[in-house]
Formats: structure tokens, sequence, C-alpha cells
């Protein structure tokens, strides 16, 4: 997990991305397609068209980092591309890099004792 700090917004840049683009292109998106500034501290994050794998763009202040993270089963939940740029909670975004419906989490009783 990503150590976000407090303040830190975590943008979705909606639709597919080409997963061959390094830091430099993905930087230039952020500021040319999201209308954002790559290195004002916020997370960036970007899915490919298959939908398995995610790269996040970010600059904490000192260096600039770019994550990637790839599922072995299952697709990452993503916006429609009519949404343009969304917004999401650090939480929500533990919830999207595990694989877990960020829009609506759902919690899963468990037993606490058996008989």
């Amino acid at each position: 997990m990503i150590p976000v700090p407090v303040g830190v917004k975590v943008w979705l840049a909606t639709g597919h991305t080409d997963m061959r683009k390094g830091f430099a292109s993905l930087s230039l998106l952020v500021q040319e397609v999201l209308k954002r500034d790559p290195n004002g501290g916020h997370l960036f994050c970007f899915r490919g068209r298959r939908g398995d794998l995610l790269k996040i763009v970010w600059h904490d202040g000192q260096a600039a980092n770019l994550y990637v993270r790839r599922l072995e089963r299952g697709r990452f939940l993503w916006p429609s591309p009519a949404d343009g740029v969304v917004a999401i909670t650090p939480a929500q975004m533990g919830y999207l890099l595990s694989g877990i419906d960020w829009c609506n989490p759902v919690e899963v009783w468990r037993p606490t004792s058996v008989g």
C-alpha cells in the first residue's frame, strides 16, 4: 500500500490508457488532458485496456514515482469515460488496488464462534 499523506487526492483517469507509456508520458497526460499539476503531490491512476494493469503517478515532494499494479485474476473497477476525471479517497484507492468494488464495498460477515 502506498503511504498517502493527509490531504492528498487520488484522481482516476477514465477510459483506458496505453500502458507502454512511462512516467514522462503519463505526467504529460496529467498536465494536458486532466488539466492538473503532476508535481502537485496528488496521485493519478491510469488503467490499461484489458483492465488488469494499473499505473499510478505520484510526486511526493522529493521524487517522482511510478507504481504499477497487476491483478492475477479479475479487473480493476473503473468509471466510464463519460465521467471525465474522478476523485476518490485514499481508502477507496486501497479497495481499488485490492480488486474490490470501491464504489460500494461490502463487509462480509464472519462468525466469531462455532456452535
